[in-house]
């Protein structure tokens, strides 16, 4: 079985963990209404996706003012 014989020091765990970083996710802009949405995936903005109506967004409901 595998033992570190020395301790690993700070500058390798380091550089171990240099690709590590967290980055923001890649953004594309929509065909179809312009808003910025994730790659490869569903508007959430309108639906579409690759030029066509993928899923029908409900509209959003109106607050209730009578649950006070």
């Amino acid at each position: 079985m595998g033992v570190p014989k020395r301790r690993v020091s700070h500058a390798r765990q380091g550089e171990r963990r240099a690709h590590l970083a967290i980055e923001l996710p890649s953004l594309e802009e929509c065909s179809h209404c312009h808003e910025m949405k994730l790659p490869h995936h569903v508007c959430p903005n309108c639906g579409y996706h690759n030029g066509r109506l993928a899923i029908e967004l409900k509209p959003a409901a109106a607050p209730d003012d009578t649950a006070r």
